[in-house]
């Protein structure tokens, strides 16, 4: 028979052994969630992929916004999933701009191609009755350039739930970047790679009240050149001035301050019109104090 003594220390043996049983089966999730990111966006792609197709648009938006800030380029799917969750939310110019981001990088082989340019087809009968309910009726209908809801507290609530968002001033962040990513620059216009970001693209951040502006630019070789500028708000002009030139196939929003250029953009007045919009909407906030609510 074995001695008290012996037998605690062989159940103490037993406990510290289920001990650290639980202890490594409690580390497994942690190291199942380090992914590398190729890999994570693959995951969130399918699982918005599922939220959308069945119409769980809470869930497509968590998916979309967590895939919205992770760095790399997104799969041409990315853009359609979005256009739908935006198109959901009755956010019509932004998943226009988000359907036509699709289109331009999946081409007619895409398996939504079809769907997509009836979506935009949608689209652009609901602003052209739009239009036709502020004439009056009467008749008289000009080809809008980009229709936003206004910017009163139903809109924005709107977009913080689309973004999952607890202030005003981060939905409007997450959304500026959103309308970036679909409209960065490309020196070629006629073939879009999927796995090649944009040659001029940019990321919008809110520090100690100034707007940090980080534009990325990849050269002809693959390096990558960062640079950031910082733009206090107070006193600047809360609408940017904006415009496209055709010839040079880009459009550029200028910077309140000085009139200079501050986004170099895709030629895509739609897009480009929503961007300057946005951002008037963020230096607003922004000038209106620091509680972002």
């Amino acid at each position: 028979m074995l001695s008290p003594r012996i037998v605690s220390l062989a159940g103490g043996r037993s406990l510290l052994a289920g001990l650290a049983m639980v202890v490594s089966l409690a580390t497994v999730p942690a190291q199942g969630q380090s992914l590398a990111p190729e890999h994570e966006i693959r995951r969130l792609m399918l699982a918005t992929e599922e939220a959308v197709a069945t119409e769980r648009w809470g869930e497509a938006s968590e998916y979309l916004n967590r895939l919205q800030k992770m760095d790399g380029e997104k799969p041409a799917d990315y853009f359609f999933y979005r256009g739908r969750a935006m198109l959901q939310a009755g956010h019509l110019n932004e998943a226009r701009a988000a359907l036509e981001a699709y289109v331009s990088r999946a081409g007619v082989d895409g398996r939504h191609y079809q769907q997509s340019l009836k979506l935009i087809t949608d689209i652009e009968k609901q602003n052209r009755e739009s239009v036709r309910a502020l004439a009056g009726g009467n008749g008289e209908v000009r080809e809008p350039v980009a229709i936003i809801e206004p910017a009163g507290g139903e809109e924005l609530n709107s977009l913080r739930q689309l973004y999952l968002a607890g202030s005003d001033r981060e939905a409007l962040t997450i959304h500026l970047n959103a309308l970036l990513e679909t409209a960065g620059w490309r020196r070629d216009k006629t073939v879009v790679r999927l796995d090649r970001p944009a040659d001029i693209r940019y990321r919008v951040s809110v520090a100690n009240g100034n707007l940090n502006i980080q534009e990325i630019t990849r050269n002809t070789d693959d390096t990558t050149v960062r640079k950031s500028v910082s733009l206090p708000v107070f006193g600047v002009n809360p609408q940017p001035r904006w415009d496209c030139e055709p010839a040079v196939g880009a459009c550029w929003i200028y910077d309140p301050r000085d009139g200079s250029r501050l986004f170099q953009l895709a030629q895509s007045r739609n897009q480009v019109n929503e961007i300057a919009l946005t951002l008037g909407r963020l230096i607003r906030n922004l000038q209106q104090g620091s509680s972002g609510s």
